[in-house]
């Protein structure tokens, strides 16, 4: 099995940092962060349901245009109804865009753009686990 590429869990609290502060909280920013971290640092005792929820979270946020508040709410709801969820396998390969590259650009506009990259280009990664992830959802009612 390929190594995982190591990343650092300092900058994951920097850019929580950033998005926990950040000033439009209705939107919550801070959960697509948190849902591409889980999915390209993900390792091989991840649990399977933190792999899951991320997967649903850059689903809603990128194909159905969810923002963090609804993706959190829909995490929430999912997660009360104790359903089974998706066997998932994830590439090695998780994106070209990593959270050292997102704390690159300037904090404001610029950051948050990137953090939007960030969650397109992990999802894009993640293409053999989208049909799963699509059903999944169906399934519980999302369209």
């Amino acid at each position: 099995m390929a190594m995982l590429p190591q990343y650092s869990l300092d900058d994951f609290h920097q850019l929580c940092f950033y998005t926990l502060a950040h000033p439009d909280q209705a939107y919550f920013i801070h959960q697509h962060a948190v849902d591409a971290w889980q999915v390209q640092t993900a390792s091989a005792d991840a649990k399977p349901i933190s792999i899951v929820f991320g997967l649903v979270g850059l689903y809603l946020y990128l194909e159905k245009g969810y923002s963090g508040k609804a993706v959190q709410n829909a995490h929430v709801q999912l997660a009360q109804r104790k359903t089974l969820i998706p066997n998932v396998s994830l590439p090695t390969q998780r994106g070209d865009i990593t959270i050292a590259d997102v704390l690159q650009a300037a904090p404001g506009p610029a950051r948050d753009a990137m953090i939007g990259q960030w969650c397109q280009s992990i999802w894009q990664a993640c293409t053999p686990c989208h049909e799963a992830i699509k059903e999944y959802l169906l399934r519980q009612g999302y369209q």
